[in-house]
């Protein structure tokens, strides 16, 4: 969550943590997209900063093949792709649901300059969301990349990212075809307030 509601925010007595809905505590998921994307040859990882995301980024951050670039705002990540596939490298683009917003006018680059297209979205506004502004961007994560031409794939449990990851990453690099992986909120777990 980027912005804390200010009636939360001068609630001391509550704390958000990620509800631990998810089959696991430690989950195994990323450690699955990471060997992807190491077998794919993937060297640059642009992301924002996101608690979903947090493992594959500390994988990331500690490997000698690939180079975490944070970003300030998502859109930034498209035009890196571009770039790097210019140098001859590719990359993938780490982001939550509510930065896709952010990339619409970027996204037509993807058909102009033909070069692969790959995001890993954590979804918010879904499975048992709290934050009422994360819902509408949300529940319109999908329809965005469909309408500028991305294809989107989803994974809703662990047991699917092998498989999801695997199709997506041999679409976006291999046939080129631009594609958005959604990362459930299901799979990442839910965020909320308690005592």
């Amino acid at each position: 969550m980027r912005l804390q509601s200010s009636h939360l925010a001068s609630r001391p007595d509550r704390k958000m943590h990620a509800r631990t809905d998810a089959a696991d505590t430690a989950p195994s998921w990323p450690d699955d997209i990471f060997a992807t994307l190491q077998r794919f040859d993937v060297r640059q990882v642009p992301y924002v900063p996101d608690a979903g995301h947090s493992k594959l980024i500390q994988r990331v951050l500690g490997s000698s093949t690939m180079r975490g670039i944070p970003l300030t705002t998502e859109e930034e990540g498209v035009a890196l792709l571009a770039g790097a596939w210019t140098g001859g490298q590719r990359g993938v683009l780490l982001m939550q649901s509510s930065g896709v917003g952010n990339c619409i006018n970027m996204l037509s680059l993807i058909p102009i300059l033909r070069f692969p297209f790959l995001t890993l979205v954590t979804m918010r506004g879904e499975w048992g969301e709290f934050n009422p502004w994360q819902v509408p961007m949300g529940s319109t994560t999908q329809g965005v990349f469909e309408l500028s031409g991305v294809k989107v794939l989803r994974a809703s449990s662990a047991a699917e990212v092998p498989a999801v990851m695997e199709a997506a990453a041999a679409q976006a690099y291999n046939a080129l075809t631009p594609t958005a992986v959604l990362l459930s909120q299901r799979l990442i777990g839910a965020k909320v307030f308690t005592k």
